[in-house]
């Protein structure tokens, strides 16, 4: 049986109930799956939707007194120097912090029965797979009493209907860095990535929704189009630029940028910040046809053991100067509108004509399949 066959299977049986969500998402990532993927056949399904539904109660009631540990799981240089500390201080709580350097990573460790975490601060397309396979738990809105400084921008995200299971972390987009004194002319385009001036200098992420959906933005589209006439331009594009560059790559191209031996690079605007830091000829820009808008969002893993603690960590990453002091540290924007007086460089919330040009990732549906295909024919062109 063909994977594309095995995948309708496997959906037809999660919709008629013939298997649980769970056991959905093992076979569907044991066919290849990536995690953005999976999650987008869920939502399509309904099955993260059921998940919230049936758990919305369970958020209720008393924690009681806050326990003396806490360990959380984030991404790596994603936190100020000092927010550990502090809370440590205030709170008498014992803080263990372990990083990654990707959803998958975090997400595996997870299957593999890593139990100990109390929070995890997955990007919103993992969310779910988290509900489905039971992952996380909804939270006790009592205890977040600084929810109010949460803009409204980044409430009731798409990820996240109502908040049950995240707050948020830090927001961003996925625009283009480049060194200002290795190239002349300032960049405003995607189509820089076909300019062979640049060929082997130039880097876009390891991520077929990022690279896709910069090409489906280039060529005037939605990010999240399905269309096939779309999908197959966007596709050309990819392929034209792919001799241009030296790798697809994400996070570690930092280094490279900052060296030299980058000058443009797909990347997010707090990777470019924090490399600004020690190499300052780098600029970024978002193109002007468009490109994407994030966010990360801390959760509770069902199997937590300290949950008064993290809900008071929730709570106090809430607070203004905890916040700003995140944002100074890593280059990315808050989502905490009350610390905005606060921040050293205030990454500004997207105007109205900006949010034209931004968009969210939702999910694809039984598209998903199609894109993962064009993605695997783009790397292996």
């Amino acid at each position: 049986m063909s994977k594309r066959k095995e995948l309708e299977r496997l959906v037809g049986e999660l919709e008629t109930g013939g298997i649980s969500r769970r056991d959905f998402v093992w076979r569907a990532m044991g066919l290849g799956l990536s995690l953005s993927s999976v999650g987008a056949l869920l939502s399509a399904c309904g099955g993260g939707e059921k998940a919230r539904t049936a758990e919305g109660a369970a958020a209720e009631g008393e924690l009681g007194p806050i326990e003396k540990e806490l360990r959380i799981y984030n991404w790596s240089d994603y936190i100020a120097d000092d927010t550990v500390p502090n809370f440590e201080k205030e709170f008498g709580v014992k803080v263990t912090y372990d990083t990654y350097e990707s959803n998958e990573e975090m997400v595996a460790k997870l299957q593999a029965g890593a139990t100990g975490y109390d929070i995890i601060v997955p990007s919103g397309y993992v969310l779910p797979v988290l509900v489905a396979t039971d992952l996380i738990s909804p939270l006790n809105k009592k205890y977040l009493t600084n929810w109010g400084n949460v803009s409204p921008i980044f409430q009731n995200l798409p990820s996240d209907p109502g908040n049950t299971h995240t707050v948020p972390w830090q927001w961003g987009t996925s625009g283009i860095a480049y060194r200002t004194d290795r190239v002349k002319s300032p960049i405003d385009s995607w189509a820089v990535f076909h300019d062979p001036r640049f060929r082997g200098k130039m880097t876009m992420m390891d991520d077929g929704r990022e690279v896709i959906g910069a090409f489906l933005r280039y060529r005037g589209h939605s990010l999240n189009s399905t269309d096939p006439e779309h999908l197959a331009g966007a596709k050309a594009d990819a392929i034209k630029a792919k001799p241009q560059l030296k790798a697809y790559l994400s996070a570690p191209v930092k280094g490279q940028l900052i060296s030299g031996d980058v000058w443009i690079s797909q990347l997010w605007n707090g990777d470019t910040t924090q490399a600004k830091a020690e190499q300052p000829n780098l600029a970024y820009v978002i193109p002007k046809e468009g490109c994407t808008i994030w966010g990360d969002l801390m959760c509770m893993p069902k199997s937590a053991r300290n949950r008064r603690a993290a809900h008071e960590w929730m709570n106090y990453i809430l607070r203004p100067d905890v916040g700003a002091a995140l944002s100074n540290a890593t280059g990315y924007g808050s989502p905490n509108a009350a610390a905005a007086n606060l921040l050293d460089a205030p990454v500004p919330y997207p105007t109205e004509e900006e949010l034209k040009r931004l968009e969210y990732q939702v999910d694809l549906g039984r598209d998903t399949a199609t894109w993962d295909q064009i993605w695997t024919e783009i790397k292996s062109a």
